[in-house]
């Protein structure tokens, strides 16, 4: 049976592990900053260029357009979404991307597909977004409000000081105020979405997802590299040695 002084030890361990983790993702991403980078480079990076958009888009706008015209049978719209990102995956697999980031987008896709192919409601292809919305909102609102903000654990791992921002007014109160405004972008998407998805109408569903999608989600990524880049300026040294 643990100790009341142990808890806050056990605490300081999770938070770190899942700082590194997210830290990790981050990095991978391209959010790094402690890298020299301009926030346009920033925001190109996390979405993927021009590849990123053309998987993120293509996929559900294809099901849109097809269901739209020609609702049944429904495995007609199912079908070339899910092809497309089979094409997509297969690509990223030839170009030797991380098996990972290859397949978490198309087992998705699947797993969404075969849900509506399921119940015959072409709306459910949208189930998986709206669950991961409300995780995502749930899990950014509670790590705010309790102090531990994800966005802070992952900077903090990222820049070396570990949970030590949490002793720093301006950045807990900053990282707050970014958790808040991450989780405000999810459950907006899911108060729109949600909607529409009780009411059965996949285009309208499905043009606001693509709406409510990147565009949204770029200047969010944007606002955020700012804040945390004006809570670590770089040192001069560092800055002379990156640019010569």
């Amino acid at each position: 049976m643990s100790t009341p002084e142990h808890e806050p030890e056990r605490e300081k361990r999770t938070s770190e592990l899942l700082g590194e983790a997210l830290g990790s993702a981050a990095r991978r991403a391209g959010l790094d900053p402690a890298e020299s980078a301009s926030t346009h480079k920033v925001v190109w990076s996390a979405i993927g260029g021009v590849r990123g958009i053309l998987e993120s888009v293509l996929p559900s706008l294809a099901f849109v357009i097809i269901f739209t015209i020609r609702p049944e049978p429904l495995i007609l719209s199912l079908g070339i979404s899910v092809g497309l990102a089979a094409v997509f995956t297969v690509v990223r697999l030839l170009q030797k991307s991380p098996p990972s980031a290859a397949i978490g987008g198309l087992v998705a896709a699947v797993a969404a597909a075969g849900l509506a192919l399921w119940t015959g409601r072409g709306a459910d292809n949208f189930v998986p977004g709206l669950i991961t919305n409300a995780v995502y909102g749930t899990v950014i609102l509670v790590s705010a409000l309790i102090g531990w903000s994800l966005i802070g654990l992952a900077v903090g791992f990222l820049m070396g000081e570990g949970t030590t921002w949490r002793n720093d007014r301006r950045k807990r109160r900053a990282y707050f105020w970014l958790g808040i405004a991450w989780a405000a972008l999810f459950f907006a998407r899911l108060a729109v979405q949600l909607p529409l998805y009780l009411a059965g109408d996949v285009t309208a569903l499905g043009t606001l997802k693509l709406i409510m999608g990147l565009p949204l989600f770029a200047p969010l990524i944007a606002v955020t590299w700012l804040v945390v880049r004006a809570l670590h300026p770089r040192e001069p040294a560092r800055e002379d040695a990156a640019e010569a």
